[in-house]
C-alpha cells in the first residue's frame, strides 16, 4: 500500500476487495476515529477534500473564439480592402455583418464548459465524522483519509467510504451509474473486478442515502474519488469539430484560394495582354474579390443554424451550440441510456404467477389505469379469482407506497420506492383503494424491508377478527421461509422446481420478481418479531416487474434504422434486463449483451470489432463509455451519446454530438453535452436528427443558390477584362448589392425550407462528403455561365443601343437580380422538378422573399437617393420584358438540366 497527495491511500487491490477488519487497520484507525493530531497531519499530507479548479474561459475570450472561421477572415478581409479603395460605407456594412454573426453565436453558446465547475459544487456539504471516540461535524472538505463517517437517510455522501457497518441502508447511485433503483448496501467485500453498480459495500462522493444508517471509513478525498476522476477526464477528453465545421474550413480555404489565382489571372492577363493601367487593374482584382467572396453567405448559414435550434426547441431537443443542429443529422451511431430514455422509467407489474396461472396485467407506467386478463381472454376482476385476489391485495397491502396526481399536468407521480410501487399500482389497478382496504384489514405492526431480510412483512387484524402475515420479497429469500403453495383456495405442498423455472422464465424476459406470501397469525397478536416470520408462510404467487419500453422510442428506432442509423443501448443495468429491453425495442439480438468486465478485458482494436458487431452493452462505467465512443470513432462514424449522471459527461463530451437529459440529468451532463432533452425522450433524438438533416440540406440549398451570383458577377467582370471592354457591366457597390439583397432576401428563404419526403430513407452523410457534390459544383458553373452570359450580353446589347453607361449597367443588375429571382425556385428541390404547384407556394418565406426582392430592386431602379449611391437610371417596360425574359430562361434551362439528371439516375 502506498501514500500520495492527492488524497487517496493507493491499494493494489481495491477497497470493495477488503474485509472491514483490514481496512482499518490499513488506516490506522478504530471504531472511535482518527486523533486530532492524526487528522491534521493528514489533511497536509493528502490536502482537503475538493476537486481542483480548471481554468475558465471568459466572456471576452468566448466571442473572440466566434471570430475563428475561415469566410469570417474572408469577410474581414474584404471589408479592408473596401476601405482601401475608399469604400467606406461597404467597410462599414461589411463589419456589421461580422459583428452581427459573431453576436449571435456568443448569445446561443451561452455559458460552455462548466461541467468540472458543477461536479466540484457536488463536495459542498457537512459531515458527522466521529474523532477521538467523539461525534462532531464538519466541512467536507476536511475530511481525510481513515476519518470515520456517519451517514443517515437524506445524507449526501461527502467522499468515497469502505462501509464498516450498514443498517437497512439504500444509497441512490443514479448520479454515477444512471440506473435510478436505490441499492442496498451492506459490509462484505465483493469480487475486485466488480463494476461500480456492483460494489455494495462502498459509499461513493456525491450518491445519495435514501434509507437506513451507515458508517463507513474514508479510502479516497478530492480528485482521486470516483466522482473527481470522472471530472478529471471530462478536463481531459479532447472535444471534436463538428463535420460542418470542417466542411466549412474547407470550402472556405478553397474558395479563398480561388478568389486569390483568378484575381491574379485578371491582373496579370490585363498587364501583359491589354492596355489597362495598374491602378485600373487594382480596382478591377478588387471587383472580382468584391464579387466573388458572397458577403452574406456566414449570416444566413448561422441564422438558418439558429432558425434550426428554433425548430428543435419546440420538438423538445434544446441545442446549446449552433454547428450541434447539423451534426445530429450527419450521425452514424447512436448510443442510448437504457432508463428514462428508452424505457419509462416507471417499474410496472405486467406478469403475474400463482401456482395454476399466468396472468397479465395490461397498462403502462404509474396511472392506475389497467386491467388483468388470463391470457387473451378478457379482463378478470378479483371475485373471479379467489387465488388472485389474494395475491394482490397481501402485496398492496404490505406496502408502504402511495401514488399522487399532478392537478397542473394530470400526471400520476409515486411517492416510495418503484418496485415496491409497481406492486401497490397493481392494486390500484385491480379496483383496490388504500382507505377502504386498510378499514377492512387495518395494519398492527411492520417489519421493514432490511438488507439482510430482503422482505418486508407486515400484520393485520383480518374482518373475521382473527389475524395475518402478509409478506412480500426476493422470490428466492420468501421460498426458504414458505412450506406451502395456495392453488384454488387450497393449501398443498410447495413445489420449489416448478417455482424456479417459472422465476428462471420470467427473469429470461428482462422482468424483476417479487414473491407474496401469506400466514395466519394468534388472533391476540398486536406485534410482530423476527422469530414470526422465520418461517411457515404459504405462497400465494410472484408479480414480474419491468421498467416498460416507450412505445415511440421503438418507432423512432425503427425509423433510425430505416435512416440508416445503428442505436446501441448502454446501460449500467444487469446484461439480462439489457438484453431482454433491447430486444423488445428491436436493439440487439435478445441474446447476447457485451459486459463492462468485457470491455475492459478488450483491447483497443478488439473492441473496435466489438463495438460493430454488437448493440447492447450493460454494466457499463465512465470509462467504458468513452472507449465505446473512441472505437466508433475509429471506425469512421458520427456518434451521439445520451446520458444523465455525472458519469455519463466524459463520454458526453467526447461524442460528436453529446445529448443530456433535461429532466434527470444532472448539471454535469448538461454541460458537457451539445444538446439537451427537455422531455428525455429517445423519439426526440429521432426528430432532431431528422431536423438535422433539414437543416444541412437547406445550407447546402443556400450554398447552391448564393454562389452563382458570386460566379455571375465575377465572370462579367473577368469577361469584360479578357474582351477589353472600357466599361465594366457592374460596379463594386451594385456588386455588393447584388451579394447581399440576395443572401438577405432570396438566401435566407431557404432556411425556412421544409424537409424533403424521403429525407429519413437516405443513408447518413459520409464523413469525407463535401458540402457540394460533383452534380452540384456543375450546377454552381452552370448556372453562373448562363446568368452571366445573359447579363453580358444585354448589357452589350444596351450600349449598342447608345443608351447611357448607367442605363445599360441597371439593366444588366435587373438580369443578375432577375436570374436569381427564378433560380431560387429552382433549389427548392436539388433534382426534383419545381415545374409545379408545390414548387412554386410550397414555401411561404421564399414568396414573401421574392415579393421583398421586387420591392428592393424597383427602389434601386427608381428611388432618387440609391440612383445616387449606385449609379442607376430609370428603365422602360421594354426593358423590363427582357429582364423578366432572361430569368425564365435561366428557370427553364436548369429544370431541363435536372430532368436529365433524374434521367441518367433512372438508367444507372
Amino acid at each position: 500500500m502506498a501514500e500520495d497527495k492527492t488524497g487517496k491511500i493507493e491499494s493494489a487491490v481495491p477497497w470493495h476487495a477488503w474485509k472491514v477488519d483490514d481496512v482499518l487497520t490499513e488506516f490506522k484507525v478504530d471504531s472511535e476515529g482518527l486523533s486530532e493530531e492524526e487528522t491534521k497531519k493528514r489533511l497536509e499530507e493528502h490536502g482537503p477534500n475538493r476537486l481542483e479548479r480548471g481554468k475558465k474561459e471568459s466572456a471576452l475570450s468566448r466571442f473572440l473564439r466566434q471570430f475563428k472561421n475561415i469566410l469570417i477572415y474572408i469577410l474581414i478581409a474584404a471589408a479592408i480592402i473596401s476601405g482601401v479603395i475608399g469604400e467606406h460605407m461597404d467597410m462599414i456594412v461589411i463589419l456589421a455583418v461580422v459583428v452581427i454573426i459573431a453576436v449571435i453565436g456568443f448569445i446561443q453558446e451561452g455559458k460552455a464548459e462548466q461541467a468540472l465547475e458543477s461536479i466540484r459544487k457536488m463536495l459542498s456539504l457537512e459531515s458527522q465524522v466521529r474523532r477521538g471516540g467523539k461525534k462532531i461535524t464538519l466541512q467536507a472538505e476536511e475530511l481525510v483519509p481513515g476519518d470515520i463517517v456517519l451517514l443517515k437517510g437524506g445524507d449526501k455522501v461527502p467522499a468515497d467510504l469502505r462501509l464498516i457497518r450498514a443498517r437497512d441502508a439504500q444509497i441512490q447511485e443514479a448520479v454515477l451509474t444512471g440506473e435510478s433503483e436505490p441499492v442496498m448496501k451492506s459490509t462484505e467485500p465483493v469480487d475486485e473486478n466488480a463494476s461500480t453498480g456492483d460494489r455494495s459495500c462502498m459509499a461513493y462522493a456525491s450518491t445519495l442515502v435514501t434509507s437506513g444508517q451507515l458508517e463507513g471509513v474514508v479510502v479516497a478525498t478530492g480528485q482521486k474519488t470516483e466522482i473527481g476522476r470522472i471530472g478529471r477526464m471530462v478536463s481531459e477528453v479532447e472535444e471534436l469539430s463538428t463535420p460542418l465545421m470542417r466542411k466549412i474550413d474547407s470550402f472556405g480555404r478553397w474558395l479563398s484560394a480561388a478568389i486569390l489565382a483568378l484575381s491574379a489571372v485578371v491582373f496579370l492577363f490585363g498587364l501583359f495582354f491589354r492596355d489597362y493601367q495598374v491602378g485600373e487593374l487594382l480596382m478591377i482584382a478588387v471587383s472580382i474579390a468584391v464579387a466573388a467572396i458572397p458577403e452574406g453567405l456566414p449570416a444566413v448559414m448561422t441564422i438558418t443554424l439558429a432558425l434550426g435550434v428554433q425548430t428543435m426547441a419546440r420538438r423538445n431537443a434544446i441545442i446549446r451550440r449552433l454547428p450541434g443542429v447539423e451534426t445530429l443529422g450527419s450521425v452514424t451511431v447512436i448510443c442510448s441510456d437504457k432508463t428514462g430514455t428508452l424505457t419509462r422509467n416507471e417499474m410496472t407489474v405486467t406478469k403475474i404467477i400463482t401456482p395454476n396461472e399466468l396472468y397479465s396485467v395490461t397498462g403502462i407506467g404509474y396511472e392506475p389505469k389497467g386491467e388483468i386478463r388470463r391470457g387473451g381472454d378478457e379482463a378478470l376482476s378479483l371475485e373471479d379469482a379467489a387465488d388472485l385476489k389474494e395475491l394482490v391485495r397481501a402485496g398492496f397491502l404490505c406496502n408502504d407506497s402511495h401514488l399522487s396526481k399532478d392537478k397542473e399536468t394530470g400526471e400520476w407521480r409515486l411517492i416510495g420506492q418503484p418496485t415496491e410501487g409497481a406492486v401497490y399500482v397493481l392494486g390500484r389497478k385491480a379496483g383496490l383503494e388504500r382507505k377502504p382496504q386498510e378499514k377492512e384489514f387495518p395494519r398492527l405492526d411492520t417489519i421493514p424491508f432490511k438488507s439482510e431480510n430482503r422482505f418486508m412483512a407486515t400484520l393485520h387484524k383480518t374482518p373475521d377478527d382473527s389475524s395475518v402475515i402478509f409478506l412480500k420479497g426476493a422470490p428466492e429469500r420468501v421460498l426458504e421461509l414458505c412450506e406451502r403453495q395456495r392453488a384454488d383456495e387450497k393449501d398443498e405442498d410447495l413445489d420449489r422446481d416448478f417455482w424456479h423455472e417459472k422465476m428462471e422464465e420470467i427473469a429470461d424476459q428482462g422482468h424483476r420478481l417479487l414473491a407474496v406470501a401469506v400466514k395466519e397469525a394468534d388472533k391476540e397478536k398486536k406485534s410482530l418479531e423476527n422469530s414470526d416470520v422465520e418461517g411457515g408462510f404459504t405462497l400465494v404467487g410472484m408479480v414480474g416487474i419491468i421498467d416498460p419500453p416507450r412505445d415511440e422510442a421503438i418507432t423512432a428506432i425503427e425509423q433510425c434504422k430505416e435512416a440508416g442509423i445503428r442505436v446501441k443501448m448502454v446501460t449500467g443495468d444487469h446484461a439480462l434486463t439489457a438484453r431482454s429491453i433491447g430486444a423488445q425495442m428491436g436493439i440487439g439480438d435478445g441474446k447476447t449483451a457485451v459486459t463492462g468486465q468485457e470491455i475492459e478485458k478488450a483491447s483497443d482494436e478488439e473492441l473496435e470489432d466489438l463495438v460493430m458487431k454488437s448493440d447492447v452493452f450493460a454494466r457499463s462505467s465512465p470509462e467504458h463509455k468513452i472507449r465505446l465512443v473512441k472505437a466508433l470513432q475509429a471506425k469512421n462514424e458520427i456518434v451521439a451519446m445520451t446520458g444523465d449522471g455525472v458519469n455519463d459527461a466524459p463520454a458526453l463530451k467526447r461524442a460528436n454530438i453529446g445529448i443530456a437529459m433535461g429532466i434527470k440529468g444532472s448539471e454535469a451532463a448538461k454541460d458537457a453535452s451539445e444538446m439537451v432533452l427537455a422531455d428525455d425522450n429517445f423519439a426526440s433524438i429521432e426528430k432532431a436528427v431528422e431536423e438535422g438533416r433539414s437543416v444541412f440540406d437547406n445550407l447546402k440549398k443556400t450554398i447552391l443558390f448564393i454562389l452563382p451570383a458570386s460566379g455571375a458577377q465575377s465572370l462579367a467582370v473577368v469577361s469584360a477584362v479578357f474582351f477589353a471592354l472600357a466599361i465594366m457591366p457592374v460596379t463594386p457597390l451594385q456588386i455588393l448589392w447584388v451579394n447581399m439583397v440576395v443572401a438577405v432576401t432570396l438566401g435566407m428563404s431557404l432556411a425556412f425550407e421544409p424537409a424533403e419526403e424521403n429525407i429519413m430513407k437516405r443513408p447518413p452523410r459520409e464523413q469525407d462528403e463535401p458540402i457540394l457534390s460533383g452534380h452540384l459544383l456543375w450546377r454552381i458553373a452552370f448556372v453562373s455561365v448562363l446568368v452571366a452570359g445573359l447579363t453580358l450580353w444585354v448589357f452589350l446589347r444596351q450600349l449598342d443601343a447608345g443608351v447611357s453607361p448607367e442605363r445599360a449597367r441597371t439593366v444588366a443588375v435587373n438580369v443578375l437580380m432577375a436570374g436569381q429571382f427564378f433560380y431560387l425556385f429552382n433549389t427548392r428541390f436539388f433534382i426534383e422538378s419545381s415545374f409545379n404547384i408545390k414548387g412554386f407556394v410550397g414555401n411561404r418565406a421564399a414568396l414573401i422573399a421574392a415579393a421583398s426582392l421586387i420591392v428592393l430592386q424597383l427602389a434601386l431602379t427608381y428611388a432618387p437617393p440609391f440612383q445616387r449611391w449606385f449609379g442607376t437610371e430609370g428603365i422602360g417596360w421594354g426593358d423590363w420584358g427582357i429582364v423578366v425574359a432572361a430569368g425564365v430562361v435561366v428557370f427553364v434551362l436548369v429544370e431541363l438540366e435536372k430532368a436529365f439528371i433524374r434521367w441518367k439516375e433512372s438508367r444507372s
